[in-house]
């Protein structure tokens, strides 16, 4: 559950303050952790579109197979511990990826839209929780930054 409390200490400083990182402290460098797009690992969030309760996300790019998933907003705070949409991305750069949100989704509604690797290449996103920090098919890093966003539902 501490990739769920870490993905939600990340993204509930998001959806409060927008600022998109957290300092973590350990020693006298606290090494930040953020949210958002790194250099091999990206979600274009400008211009999603939404048709019901579809989105279309005009290009993911993913350094080796995965999924883009999407955790909804619970009571005002991102909740990782589940995720509303998946679907699989294969390495490189995916244009025009669509997901099913399958509770359905409200104009403004936020959500946290981010990156999970196939670790076990077997094309099932395993959300299953395999020890208290990770899922088995873990969020994508680059260094500190989670390759994810907070946004609301066009």
């Amino acid at each position: 559950m501490k990739n769920s409390k870490m993905i939600r200490t990340i993204v509930g400083v998001v959806a409060l303050s927008f600022s998109f990182s957290v300092a973590q402290a350990q020693s006298d460098a606290a090494p930040e952790r953020s949210i958002g797009n790194g250099s091999k690992n990206w979600i274009t969030t400008e211009g999603v579109q939404r048709q019901d309760g579809t989105l279309t996300f005009s290009e993911v790019q993913i350094d080796g197979n995965g999924w883009l998933v999407i955790h909804p907003f619970e009571d005002g705070a991102p909740n990782g511990d589940k995720y509303v949409a998946s679907t699989y991305v294969k390495d490189g750069s995916n244009l025009n990826v669509s997901i099913e949100v399958h509770k359905g989704l409200q104009t403004g509604e936020m959500f946290i839209v981010m990156l999970h690797r196939d670790v076990n290449e077997n094309q099932i996103l395993d959300f299953v929780f395999v020890d208290e920090l990770n899922v088995m098919d873990t969020a994508v890093f680059e260094g500190g930054r989670m390759i994810g966003h907070a946004i609301p539902a066009p």
